[in-house]
């Protein structure tokens, strides 16, 4: 089969390519990125306008956190997002439950060491701003680790009591409204498009070629 070349029918109607979807989302907190749940919990899709089950989240925000989310039919195009190959950093700001201190934004970068041996890393991490009691940070990841902020903290004995991504590589949250969605533009397409090449290594000659 060749794409582009080949036609496919059914009862001599030819199928047609589906129109690819590009989404993006302002998670609330408090929705499940699922399209069903069986606890009867809000979804991440009582969001979405219309009937848009056939797209799918790229990656997920856990209940409690929120912010900027991906939706697409693209699954080849989710996958080269999702792959932590390409490095694709994505920027989180975190209210936690204490003072920050350089030698906290040390050990946020360096890794926190957990009784099971993982080790989670953040790229880069910085104070926005501070309380009497709490601290915003922006937390840059480049890595794909289920729950990898939270563990972070975990392992330094830390309460996170907000969690907001907001942005996946060029893409930024910007004034998208909470529960709010919109389309990808195409220049925000062809941006993170270019983020996601990954240069190729040089293959090493074989033998017959010495």
């Amino acid at each position: 089969m060749h794409p582009g070349k080949d036609c496919i029918e059914i009862d001599g109607v030819p199928l047609r390519e589906s129109t690819k979807i590009y989404l993006v989302l302002n998670k609330p907190r408090g929705l499940v990125t699922t399209a069903s749940d069986e606890k009867g919990r809000s979804t991440v899709y009582d969001c979405l306008p219309g009937d848009r089950r056939w797209v799918a989240p790229v990656g997920r925000l856990d209940k409690a956190s929120e912010g900027l989310l991906l939706f697409s039919n693209d699954s080849e195009w989710s996958a080269r997002i999702l792959d932590p190959q390409t490095h694709l950093e994505k920027i989180y700001h975190i209210q936690i439950a204490t003072l920050a201190s350089a030698a906290l934004l040390q050990s946020i970068v360096r890794g926190s060491g957990r009784e099971d041996g993982d080790i989670s890393l953040a790229k880069r991490a910085r104070i926005l701003r501070g309380g009497e009691k709490n601290t915003w940070l922006e937390i840059v990841l480049d890595e794909g680790r289920n729950r990898q902020i939270r563990r972070i903290f975990d392992g330094l004995g830390i309460e996170v009591l907000r969690l907001v991504r907001v942005a996946i590589g060029p893409i930024q949250l910007g004034e998208l409204k909470k529960g709010e969605s919109r389309p990808l533009t195409l220049a925000e397409k062809n941006q993170l498009d270019r983020a996601l090449q990954v240069p190729r290594r040089p293959k090493r000659p074989s033998k017959l070629s010495q």
